[in-house]
């Protein structure tokens, strides 16, 4: 095996998407970049020690590539491929409060929580 893969072969082998043609097109967008610079081009030639920054699923991801993959194997097969160095989410800001049954609140819930004080909900 060489010493480089295709950058769109090597997303699509480490299961980021589920199908080439996807990835194929998420790197010819210029979505993601390698050691901080964006790449345009699905034939980049990747090697392990390369650090890919690139959004996935409204979450910035930051993988470094530890090996090239053979084939598109299992999901623990491909992810002993990389190594991910995404920032934990500091999750002190406290999230919007929610209703805690299913769906929005009717007006009987709302009336409810004005009479016993449950201002979520106003």
């Amino acid at each position: 095996m060489s010493d480089s893969q295709r950058l769109d072969q090597w997303i699509w082998h480490a299961r980021f998407f589920k199908t080439r043609g996807l990835a194929t097109r998420f790197v010819a967008g210029g979505h993601v970049r390698v050691d901080g610079q964006r790449v345009s081009k699905p034939s980049f030639a990747l090697r392990p020690g390369h650090v890919l920054t690139f959004r996935k699923a409204r979450e910035i991801r930051v993988i470094r590539v530890d090996s090239l993959a053979k084939r598109r194997g299992p999901a623990p097969e491909a992810q002993a491929l990389y190594t991910d160095l995404t920032p934990v989410e500091d999750d002190s800001v406290p999230r919007a409060p929610r209703f805690e049954g299913k769906g929005r609140p009717s007006g009987k819930d709302r009336r409810n929580a004005r009479l016993y004080g449950d201002p979520s909900l106003d």
